[in-house]
């Protein structure tokens, strides 16, 4: 069975604001025009990483969801697996079983199959979701990277900084369209 820690469930949120606002302080007072594309660059990447955290969020909610339905469904499975064993047990003592135990019987590993499958499809789908969770949370670290980056830029007026904090975007995007198109 697949579980989920809690670990993994929570988001470590690192606070950007501060720098992204001291970017937008240094654009204005600045006179070097390539700083205001630092500013407007890290407000562009603020808003990714925002989509990238929310839709992060959205499948680690969905994965446990459903993880927890698919935990329903084995223990359902359970359940007709348990009273499947009683019937047998009542059979075999009968000797010859009869027909409506017999039906009961065949009813019981019918749903059994039903059963499983659907708990299987759960399991599967939490999997997926929990992924594209990572994948998202992933392009969220490189948002904020290259955010803090930008930060770095802005604050000791050097161009390579700014240029590393983009390429941290754009890796950030990759990450955003991998976990988009991820099944």
């Amino acid at each position: 069975m697949w579980i989920l820690s809690s670990s993994a469930m929570e988001e470590a949120e690192v606070p950007l604001e501060h720098l992204h606002e001291q970017v937008h302080h240094k654009a204005e007072h600045s006179g070097e025009t390539w700083i205001s594309w630092v500013a407007l660059s890290t407000a562009i990447l603020a808003v990714l990483a925002a989509i990238a955290g929310l839709l992060s969020g959205q499948h680690v909610n969905e994965a446990v969801m459903n993880q927890i339905e698919a935990s329903d469904q084995w223990n359902y499975y359970q359940a007709k697996s348990i009273k499947a064993s009683v019937l047998d047990a009542k059979m075999s003592l009968a000797g010859a079983p009869n027909e409506s135990d017999q039906s009961k019987r065949d009813r019981y590993e019918k749903e059994q199959e039903e059963i499983k499958s659907d708990a299987e499809h759960k399991e599967a789908a939490a999997k997926s979701n929990f992924h594209k969770h990572e994948v998202f949370a992933r392009g969220v670290t490189m948002f904020q990277i290259a955010i803090a980056i930008a930060a770095i830029s802005a604050l000791t007026k050097r161009r390579k900084f700014w240029i590393v904090s983009l390429l941290f975007g754009v890796v950030g995007c990759i990450f955003l369209v991998l976990a988009s198109i991820a099944r």
